[in-house]
C-alpha cells in the first residue's frame, strides 16, 4: 500500500515559518520527481514547488519563489518544503505529491500519487 504522509502544518504568524516533511511508503520514490501543491478553500490547487529525481532541477512559481525550497533525502524517501516569510495568502491545505517521471513536472495530470494534505493557517 503506498502512502504520502505530510506533517509539519500549523499555525503560524505572518513572517513565521514551517517546514513540511513528506514520508513515503510502500513503495521509493527516488527515480521520481516530486512536488508540493496548495489548495485554499474556494481556490483551485496549485503547484508550490517542484523537485526532480535527483534535487538538482526544482521549480517554484512567482508567488512563492524566494521564500520557499523544496528538497529531498532520497536515502529517508522524504520530501521536505522549507516555508519562510509566510504571509496570510498562504493559508491553504498543503499537499505532496509524486510525478511518474523522473523529471519535475508543473502539470498536475502528471503526478500518479497524492498525500492527504496538511493545513498551514498562518495569522496576520
Amino acid at each position: 500500500h503506498v502512502q504520502l504522509v505530510e506533517s509539519g502544518g500549523g499555525l503560524v504568524q505572518a513572517g513565521g515559518s514551517l517546514r513540511l516533511s513528506c514520508a513515503a511508503s510502500g513503495r521509493t520514490f527516488l527515480n521520481n520527481g516530486m512536488g508540493w501543491f496548495r489548495q485554499a478553500p474556494g481556490k483551485e490547487r496549485e503547484l508550490v514547488a517542484a523537485i526532480s529525481w535527483n534535487g538538482r532541477s526544482t521549480y517554484y512559481p512567482p508567488s512563492v519563489k524566494g521564500r520557499f525550497t523544496i528538497s529531498r533525502d532520497n536515502a529517508k524517501n522524504t520530501l521536505y518544503l522549507q516555508m519562510n516569510g509566510l504571509i496570510p495568502e498562504d493559508t491553504a491545505s498543503y499537499y505532496c505529491a509524486a510525478a511518474r517521471g523522473s523529471a519535475y513536472n508543473t502539470e498536475q495530470s502528471a503526478y500518479g500519487y497524492w498525500g492527504q494534505g496538511t493545513q498551514v493557517t498562518v495569522s496576520s
